[in-house]
């Protein structure tokens, strides 16, 4: 017969009935009662050590992410990234290079992204360590539109950021999920654009505690055709929202992307709903960005925010 323990008090029962059973046959003890005994004490201990010592990690799939750092370790005169191959099945604790910058904590289950001012991406004068999606890990070139959709929820918190002395904020700003807009190809085969970088749709910021949504909508809504693929701030600007107070406490958020509508929800706040003329009208494809973007290059300025899971379906 098997006996399953499944908690301290049946461990308890389990042991007082073994040690019925020793007392029962004092009279004919033998070794073999109290080593069994022994044996049975010594197994708990170690189950309750191999528990106490196993590492808990934050919930992660890296299989359709891949990750941009603040460095140029490789000195190819960009930021460096690694990609969803390098990254999964806890590759990234292997890399040398990303340790500094995303790493566990494993006493809250979180994973750690930490930036300061350096290297930036060419389309930016800030850097980051981020995750940007990739649906097809082989061509970051194929994306999503609206029509498709997509979903993203991540449980997060900004745990330090450096203290802002150059403007009225107490501390620097720190993007830390995006919906970003990219040229197609086919409208790159079409005009002959030299960069398919587009506008960001949506920017999830923590300022000051606050988390705020800027979402892209156009100047002009009668702006068609292929003007609407200018990606300068005379065509599009940003709608500015503040969602709620978090401070320095964990929160979870949502983005939900469909045809000509975004839904994004902070914790469990009524979500706040963008339906408008220019998403109709948005010509980019999108992809989900998450982690810490750190929108300043003052000296010494410096940010770290966790992530405790990031999901992200289509």
């Amino acid at each position: 017969m098997r006996l399953t323990i499944k908690t301290d008090s049946s461990r308890l029962v389990f042991f007082l009935f073994l040690l019925v059973i020793v007392g029962c046959s004092s009279g004919n003890e033998t070794p073999n009662d109290t080593d069994i005994l022994d044996e049975v004490l010594e197994n708990e201990e170690e189950e309750e050590e191999e528990e106490e010592e196993t590492p808990a990690y934050a919930d992660i799939d890296f299989s359709n992410w891949k990750v941009t750092l603040p460095i140029d370790a490789n000195n190819n005169g960009s930021p460096d990234e690694y990609q969803p191959d390098e990254l999964m099945n806890f590759g990234y604790q292997t890399l040398e290079p990303v340790q500094p910058f995303m790493y566990d904590d494993t006493i809250d289950s979180s994973l750690v992204f930490y930036t300061y001012p350096d290297v930036s991406t060419t389309n930016s004068s800030y850097s980051r360590t981020e995750l940007r999606e990739l649906i097809n890990p082989d061509n970051a070139r194929e994306n999503w539109t609206l029509l498709e959709g997509g979903e993203m929820i991540g449980r997060l918190k900004v745990s330090e950021v450096s203290q802002n002395n150059q403007s009225s904020d107490d501390y620097h700003k720190v993007i830390v999920m995006q919906i970003h807009g990219i040229i197609s190809e086919e409208d790159m085969d079409i005009h002959g654009f030299s960069s398919n970088n587009g506008p960001p749709l949506i920017k999830i910021y923590w300022k000051d505690g606050y988390v705020w949504s800027h979402k892209k909508s156009l100047i002009d809504e009668d702006t068609d055709g292929d003007d609407l693929l200018e990606t300068s701030n005379n065509t599009w600007y940003d709608i500015k929202v503040n969602l709620g107070y978090v401070g320095f406490d964990a929160f979870d958020f949502r983005i939900s992307a469909t045809d000509a509508r975004i839904e994004i929800q902070l914790n469990n706040e009524t979500p706040y709903v963008y339906q408008d003329i220019s998403l109709d009208k948005w010509p980019y494809e999108n992809y989900f960005k998450a982690g810490n973007y750190l929108t300043s290059t003052d000296e010494n300025a410096f940010s770290y925010v966790k992530y405790y899971n990031l999901t992200i379906t289509h």
